[in-house]
């Protein structure tokens, strides 16, 4: 299974200069907890529910503040036509749980986000995704 089959097509995303507050709403609104922020055609940094919390109430941000200010600058990805197994292996070696997929490596056009839980509502009836699900949540405690 490629990832473009797993992945959930929601490139909703926000721009640079969107509020803390405007991701978190979206966040709400969308049931996520992982919005792109894109300046352009370019996605330039990631945030998550998590970075509110640790980079921004925690550092004493306000909702007003940019929400850039607190993203992850470089953007985890792959690509739609990769092999699942192969996204799980990138996840786990980078110890994330979610990854912008983007159309191609000439078109790199954001066309959805992947996650751990989009392959396992996927792939459950697999023995070798199974085993790398596996493998990708044993860095969490």
């Amino acid at each position: 299974m490629q990832a473009k089959e797993a992945m959930t097509t929601r490139p909703k995303y926000l721009n640079t200069d969107a509020s803390i507050r405007e991701v978190a709403e979206l966040m709400r609104d969308t049931d996520s907890g992982f919005e792109p922020l894109v300046r352009g055609d370019k996605v330039e940094g990631v945030l998550t529910d998590r970075d509110i919390t640790i980079r921004g109430i925690a550092e004493g941000k306000r909702p007003e503040d940019n929400a850039i200010d607190i993203a992850t600058q470089t953007a985890l990805y792959t690509f739609s036509d990769t092999d699942v197994l192969d996204v799980l292996k990138n996840m786990q070696e980078q110890q994330v749980q979610r990854l912008l997929v983007l159309k191609s490596p000439d078109q790199k056009d954001l066309v959805g986000i992947i996650t751990v839980g989009d392959i396992a509502d996927h792939c459950k009836d697999d023995a070798a995704v199974s085993k790398e699900l596996i493998n990708c949540a044993k860095h969490y405690r």
